[in-house]
C-alpha cells in the first residue's frame, strides 16, 4: 500500500488517484456521494493524495429528467400531486437527490421537493462494497479491525443520507429547538415541512430565497451583519453540543442559506440540511464537553484526558505524544480562547478576533498532517472525526465571513449553563 511518506506524492501515486476518481465521476450517483464521504471522513487512514484527489470531486451534479422524476412522485405522492403546480426543470442537484420548486394550488404557498433517484435503496450496499473493493484492489487501504469498524460506520452514515423518514422528524425537532432559541446574532430558520407531501424518498418543505456565504451579496454586507450571522453559526454550534446533545456534521456550505433582512429586519441564518446529523452518546459528550472547556482555560492534562476519553489518545502514551495532540486541540480552539491570552497580531484595535485573517486553518491542517504521520496517532473514533470536521467548517464559514469577534463570549453562556446543570444533576 502506498503509505503517507513521499511516495503519496509521486507522479504514479497522483495518476492513481486521478483515475480512481475520474472513474467515480463516470458511474455517478451514489459512487459521487460516497467519494465525497471518503474525502471527508477518510483521512485518518486514506493517503493524503487520494483525498485530495476525492475533495475534487463536484457537490453538484447534472439532474434527471423531467420523465425520469415524475415517476418517482407519482408512486410517492399519488393523486396529492395534483394539488402542487411542479415546476418541470430542477433548481439544484447532487448525487442523491434533486430539488424543484412548486406551488400548493389551493394557498399559493412556495416549497420545495427534494426528491431521492430511484432505486438508491437497492443499489447503495452494493455500490459501497463495489468502491471499497476498488480501494482494495489499488491497495489504498490498509488491513485491521479498526478500519473494518469505520468503514461499517460510514456504510450507516450513507444510509442516514437516504432516510428521508430519520430526516423529516429531525427537521422537525430542529424547528422546534431553534423557535425556542435567542441567539446574540442573526436569527436562525428553519424551513417547515409540508407533511402532507413527505414521503419515503420525497420531502416538501417550505421555500426560502437567500444566499450562500460565498456570494458578492454576502460579501458586501456590513462588518456588523456579516459579524452578527458569524455569531449565530458559532453559537449554533455550541447549542448542538452543550444543549440539545446532536450535532449536524456536514459542514458543506450548500446546506445553509442567508436570507438578507431588509427594512430594519434582521439577517437570517437559514438551516437546510439534517440528513447527516449525528445523535452522540453521552459517554462521547462528557468527554468532548470537558475537553473544550478545559481548552478554553489552556487546561492542557484536561485537554490529554478528553482526548484519551474519546479514544483518540492511547493512555500510555509519552510525554511527546500527548503534548503534539494537546497543542493540536488548543491551537484549532484559539478563536474560543479569552482576548488576552491570545496573540495581539490576531487581534484588531478594539481586541477582537479577526476570523479571516487569522490563518487558523491552514495552521491547524499543516499541526494536523504532522500528528498523523507520528508514531503516537491513533485513527479517531468516527464521531471525533465528525465533529472535528464539524468544527473545521463553522470556523472556515466565519473566516468567508470575514468577521471580527472573541468567539470566549459566544461559548461560555452554553458551557456555564452546563456545568449548572451537571452541578445540580
Amino acid at each position: 500500500m502506498l503509505g503517507r511518506d513521499d511516495s503519496q506524492s509521486s507522479k504514479f501515486a497522483r495518476r492513481e488517484a486521478r483515475k480512481l476518481v475520474e472513474e467515480l465521476g463516470r458511474l455517478k450517483g451514489t459512487y459521487v456521494k460516497i467519494g465525497q464521504m471518503f474525502a471527508l471522513l477518510g483521512e485518518h487512514f486514506l493517503p493524503a493524495v487520494l483525498t485530495d484527489a476525492l475533495h475534487e470531486l463536484e457537490a453538484k451534479t447534472d439532474p434527471l429528467g423531467w420523465s425520469e422524476i415524475a415517476p418517482v412522485l407519482e408512486r410517492n405522492l399519488g393523486s396529492r400531486m395534483s394539488d402542487l403546480d411542479i415546476e418541470t426543470e430542477a433548481f439544484a442537484a447532487a448525487s442523491l437527490a434533486q430539488v424543484h420548486r412548486a406551488e400548493v394550488r389551493k394557498t399559493g404557498e412556495q416549497i420545495c421537493l427534494k426528491i431521492q433517484y430511484p432505486g438508491l435503496g437497492e443499489v447503495i450496499d452494493t455500490d459501497f462494497d463495489a468502491v471499497v473493493r476498488m480501494l482494495r484492489l489499488a491497495r489504498w487501504l490498509p488491513a485491521g479491525r479498526d478500519l473494518d469498524d469505520w468503514l461499517e460506520s460510514m456504510r450507516t452514515y450513507l444510509h442516514h443520507e437516504i432516510d428521508y423518514g430519520r430526516e423529516a422528524q429531525i427537521c422537525r425537532e430542529v424547528w422546534l429547538r431553534v423557535e425556542s432559541v435567542q441567539t446574540q446574532g442573526a436569527l436562525l430558520h428553519v424551513p417547515r415541512l409540508y407533511d402532507d407531501y413527505c414521503t419515503g424518498q420525497v420531502l416538501a418543505m417550505e421555500y426560502v430565497p437567500g444566499k450562500a456565504v460565498t456570494e458578492t451579496a454576502i460579501e458586501r454586507l456590513s462588518l456588523t451583519r456579516r459579524t452578527a450571522l458569524a455569531q449565530s453559526m458559532l453559537e449554533l454550534f455550541f447549542y448542538e453540543l452543550y444543549d440539545w446533545g446532536w450535532l449536524q456534521t456536514d459542514p458543506n456550505f450548500g446546506n445553509y442559506l442567508i436570507r438578507p433582512g431588509i427594512k430594519g429586519v434582521s439577517d437570517e441564518l437559514v438551516l437546510l440540511d439534517f440528513g447527516s446529523v449525528l445523535n452522540c452518546s453521552e459517554v462521547f459528550l462528557y468527554h468532548l464537553r470537558h475537553l473544550i472547556a478545559a481548552g478554553l482555560e489552556s487546561d492542557e492534562e484536561g485537554v490529554v484526558q478528553g482526548l484519551i476519553g474519546l479514544g483518540c489518545l492511547q493512555q500510555d502514551a509519552s510525554e511527546e505524544g500527548r503534548k503534539l495532540f494537546a497543542d493540536f486541540c488548543l491551537n484549532l480552539l484559539e478563536p474560543l480562547r479569552p482576548a488576552h491570552t491570545l496573540p495581539k497580531e490576531r487581534l484588531n484595535r478594539r481586541g477582537q478576533y479577526c476570523w479571516g485573517d487569522s490563518g487558523l486553518m491552514r495552521r491547524a491542517g499543516r499541526q494536523a498532517a504532522k500528528s498523523t504521520t507520528s508514531g503516537h496517532f491513533i485513527p479517531p473514533s468516527r464521531d471525533f472525526a465528525l465533529i472535528a470536521r464539524k468544527l473545521t467548517g463553522v470556523f472556515t464559514f466565519i473566516s468567508v465571513l470575514d468577521a471580527q469577534f472573541n468567539g470566549y463570549e459566544v461559548v461560555m453562556q452554553h458551557i456555564d449553563a452546563w456545568r449548572e446543570r451537571e452541578a445540580g444533576g
